[in-house]
């Protein structure tokens, strides 16, 4: 018979048991492999940071600023070459994996060069704007019998990279909820191209988390309800909150952003499972603590490591891996597109206000 505190919710006190030993830091290869970074801007520096600090190799760094290319080099790899053509950088037989961190648009006919080429390509997250050319781009690699991933780096940010190993080791049984909450300030982008993205929140941040949900959750949701707001007292005419819900039939996801709260910041994240759960809170993406709660206890893991920079060490090492045992690499181009059609739906729904399927938005705009 239900008690007081049944209805009341009262939970019971949890024992402190040790955390299981994952396998969740970044990959690493057995080998070197020459590695060509193309583009100097904003994000280069935390994928030249991390290469450094892990050991892979960059023996060029490619933009149409030479200026830009030699700080960067200067910077971090001392020995590599600055180039500013893209053609000589991909008749260099050395070079094993082209790293793109151009805006898609932009680096959609590099890619389809660098395959063409044969060289194995790391691109720069949202992957493609529509589903129609990243499926071309996949067909392309596997014809060139070549790696294509994408640089999701979230996915190897420590706490994320923990609580998917927790789920794929079964620790928490069958997942049944799936939830990502942030509350912090990204109005610093204010005065840049960002300002003017009418989905720089739901999309070119969000789509971290909406690859984090389809790697627990493992395909495509079968609906997506979703909403963006913009607010002018934020000073920023596009949406700065967003939120979406996801079905998967026997289990569901939700997403919440508030991307212009000044004070109090939250990240928090929980797995809910038939046999334990999964929580991960902290004030940003770099400082998060972990908790496994199964009828054991509770479990407090002692994370190693920084989203900042270990997860782009993390994309990078997993595609140079795949090249070494020829399979496919953790963020692959071809998975990543049932994440990316799980956030077109969100796109779709936030404009129309109705329920979307995943793959009838085949893009960002429809």
């Amino acid at each position: 018979m239900a008690g007081r505190d049944d209805y009341a919710l009262v939970s019971a006190a949890a024992a402190e048991v040790p955390a299981p030993d994952l396998p969740y830091r970044p990959p690493h290869p057995q080998r070197p492999h020459a590695i060509a970074l193309v583009g100097a801007g904003g994000i280069s520096f935390a994928h030249l940071d991390a290469y450094r600090a892990h050991g892979f190799p960059v023996v060029a760094i490619l933009s149409r600023d030479a200026d830009k290319a030699r700080a960067r080099r200067d910077e971090f790899f001392p020995e590599a070459e600055v180039m500013t053509d893209y053609a000589t950088l991909l008749a260099r037989p050395d070079i094993e994996v082209i790293d793109l961190t151009p805006h898609p648009a932009e680096r959609l006919p590099l890619m389809v060069a660098a395959l063409e080429a044969g060289k194995h390509v790391l691109s720069q997250k949202p992957f493609v704007a529509s589903l129609d050319d990243g499926e071309r781009l996949v067909a392309l690699a596997r014809a060139k019998g070549v790696h294509l991933a994408v640089n999701q780096n979230g996915r190897w940010s420590p706490h994320m990279a923990w609580m998917r190993a927790a789920v794929r080791a079964g620790l928490i049984g069958e997942v049944l909820g799936i939830h990502a909450s942030l509350h912090w300030d990204h109005r610093w982008i204010r005065g840049t191209p960002f300002a003017a993205m009418e989905d720089v929140v739901l999309f070119d941040f969000g789509v971290h988390w909406f690859d984090f949900v389809t790697s627990i959750a493992g395909r495509r949701a079968d609906r997506v309800m979703a909403q963006a707001l913009a607010n002018p007292a934020t000073g920023i005419g596009v949406p700065m909150m967003g939120s979406a819900l996801l079905d998967f039939g026997t289990a569901q996801a939700s997403l919440v952003f508030d991307a212009a709260a000044p004070h109090g910041p939250l990240d928090m994240t929980y797995i809910a499972g038939t046999e334990g759960s999964l929580l991960s809170t902290g004030p940003d993406l770099g400082r998060q603590s972990v908790e496994l709660y199964t009828a054991a206890g509770v479990a407090r893991p002692a994370l190693e490591g920084k989203w900042f920079n270990d997860g782009f060490a993390g994309a990078m090492g997993a595609l140079l891996c795949a090249i070494e045992t020829g399979e496919p690499p953790e963020n692959s181009a071809e998975g990543n597109l049932d994440s990316l059609a799980n956030a077109f739906a969100a796109l779709a729904s936030a404009r129309s206000g109705q329920p979307a399927v995943p793959g009838a938005a085949r893009g960002r705009h429809g």
